[in-house]
């Protein structure tokens, strides 16, 4: 059984999760709704051949490493890649700073995961499309430059 639990308050995000489910492998798929999220769900005895990064135990706690015949896809597809990080584990806010009495507001993207290895991937993608990043904590990562908040953009697009 894939299982995806996707917050109800994006209902494109849902949508567009059972499309790729369908897409990808499901002959059918249910919408669970719950409290707050709906769950998307397909049964299929072949999820783990596609997604063998599943495992026991949390994800931080464990290595998550990609497929020999995953790199290759994700290396041509980065920016699909990088939305799905983003729309599951990122945002794009508005941050507001001060600077010697000045208020300045300027978009950002944030990306927080505590698996260093999902950081990595999300580095590579990010490397991938020549976008800058920086590391503002062990398990958040920024990208705040105006060039490449557009670029991240054109890739990610908004949550909806």
């Amino acid at each position: 059984m894939l299982r995806i639990a996707c917050t109800a308050i994006y209902p494109n995000l849902t949508d567009a999760c059972e499309a790729a489910m369908l897409a990808v492998l499901a002959a059918r798929v249910q919408r669970i709704p719950k409290q707050g999220c709906i769950s998307i769900e397909s049964s299929g005895a072949h999820w783990p051949c596609l997604l063998p990064q599943h495992g026991p135990g949390k994800k931080h706690e464990r290595p998550i490493v990609l497929a020999d015949w995953q790199r290759p896809i994700l290396e041509n597809h980065p920016g699909d890649f990088l939305r799905g990080l983003f729309h599951s584990d990122g945002c794009r806010v508005a941050n507001r700073v001060t600077v010697r009495g000045r208020a300045y507001v300027y978009p950002r993207y944030m990306f927080v995961n505590e698996s260093a290895d999902i950081m990595r991937l999300c580095q590579w993608g990010l490397d991938l499309l020549a976008i800058d990043w920086r590391m503002n904590r062990r398990n958040s990562l920024s990208v705040a430059r105006r060039g490449a908040v557009a670029a991240l953009d054109r890739h990610v697009g908004p949550k909806s």
